[in-house]
């Protein structure tokens, strides 16, 4: 069992170049397989999550093919089944676009129900009763989200709270139904914006993606496309978040700032300083944090992903914050973990975390049980005095690409080792020391 072991203390300074945005990406992929002829995408973060969704179209019987490190070809004219149930599937949240993808090609999909961090209730239902109004019979049977239908036909859909997952994934299945659908109260998250482009580059016709109103005209079919994926703004964020935390120096390359936006203004209401530039922002710190108040929200709001980050980087505030999570209920898992660590944070309706910022944290052994949980202790690794040990960081690599070596390459003490290996961690201490 690998894990992160880091010795605190040390600034990160330096540049860090963003990868491709792990939610778009497996969007994009699902939608690669609604057309006959092949899919260039290009951006492609290598990491888990996106190395078992390949596994599973590969499973359905497309061509995946491997240009290079961030580039990929699918061609998914040979899909023989629309049955995906393999173990992979059940191992991330984004293989459900599959469902839209299918049904949206074939009029019939049967896909595992998902898996992915358990942060809290993530419910269908919205998926459900958007396929059904595109005319399709829906049902869960034998654990399998079994869609079907004769023809699927535009509608209008309203959805009761936005939705990224439920929008992109009727998104994908009405965009080769017949007619107009009108998807009212869309998700506006920039990811649903890449995945509207993809499939607009395939020959989809897709107006409104980032505002609240998608209208999709149904076309036939879909053609092949070159596509380069967008920077992903959560592990920008991470990277902000880090070198304020760390009281560093930092400049973030490959970004969209508009997507930072939420972030930036929360760095800067606690005294981080941070210069924008075109594709780039540089995050400036040598003071502890003021306390503030923070309220997850859907995009472009304070993002729930990024929660974990913020939480952490106000322990060494100068006063008490207050966090609340609007999105999972079981978003604050990574607490008591921090708690180890020195951190004075109360949980309360399970949803607030009240925050009285101490003067350091102290270097414990700590568990990720969530991707961004996981990352978020790592950050509290580096802020802490001594040596912390990150236990399952398989969760961090399902979202985060080369996550040590972008932070050795900023000058953090951190290695990952076997468990067992007393040895490499005998002298990772040895080193660092």
């Amino acid at each position: 069992m690998e894990q992160y072991i880091i010795k605190g203390g040390k600034p990160l300074r330096g540049e860090v170049e963003i990868s491709g945005y792990k939610n778009a990406a497996l969007g994009i992929i699902a939608a690669a397989i609604m057309t006959d002829e092949t899919v260039k995408i290009e951006n492609v973060p290598d990491i888990s999550d996106i190395d078992i969704l390949l596994n599973v179209i590969e499973d359905l019987g497309a061509k995946v093919e491997r240009i290079n490190k961030h580039t990929i070809k699918i061609n998914g004219s040979k899909i023989n089944t629309v049955k995906a149930d393999s173990e992979y599937v059940r191992k991330i949240r984004g293989s459900y676009y599959l469902v839209g993808a299918l049904l949206g090609k074939y009029k019939e999909a049967q896909v595992a129900l998902p898996g992915g961090c358990n942060i809290g209730s993530r419910p269908i239902d919205r998926h459900i009763k958007g396929f059904a109004a595109l005319g399709s019979d829906v049902k869960i049977e034998h654990g399998l989200i079994c869609a079907k239908a004769d023809k699927l036909e535009g509608a209008s859909i309203y959805f009761d709270e936005s939705s990224v997952g439920a929008t992109i994934n009727v998104m994908l299945a009405a965009c080769m139904a017949e007619g107009q659908t009108t998807i009212e109260n869309a998700a506006k998250e920039p990811h649903v914006v890449d995945v509207a482009n993809f499939l607009n580059s395939m020959g989809a016709n897709i107006k409104g993606a980032g505002t609240d109103v998608i209208r999709i005209k149904g076309v036939p079919k879909l053609h092949g496309s070159e596509y380069s994926i967008i920077p992903d703004q959560i592990e920008a964020g991470t990277f902000m978040f880090a070198a304020a935390a760390s009281m560093g120096d930092v400049l973030v390359k490959n970004v969209i700032p508009k997507h930072l936006e939420a972030f930036t203004a929360k760095l800067l209401e606690v005294g981080v300083t941070v210069i924008e530039y075109d594709d780039a922002v540089r995050v400036i710190a040598d003071k502890r944090p003021n306390s503030t108040q923070v309220k997850t929200l859907p995009y472009p709001g304070f993002l729930t992903d990024m929660q974990p980050m913020m939480t952490t980087l106000l322990t060494l505030s100068t006063g008490t914050s207050i966090v609340t999570e609007s999105i999972f209920e079981n978003r604050f898992k990574y607490v008591d973990e921090l708690t180890k660590m020195g951190a004075n944070i109360r949980v309360v309706e399970s949803n607030t975390a009240i925050i009285t910022g101490v003067e350091r944290l102290t270097g414990a052994i700590v568990s990720a049980s969530d991707l961004r949980g996981g990352a978020a202790l790592v950050m509290a690794g580096l802020m802490a005095e001594g040596y912390t040990i990150v236990e399952n960081v398989e969760y961090i690599e399902r979202g985060y690409e080369d996550f040590e070596r972008k932070m050795q390459k900023l000058g953090a003490a951190i290695a990952k080792v076997d468990a067992r290996d007393t040895k490499a961690i005998r002298k990772f201490k040895l080193k660092v020391s």
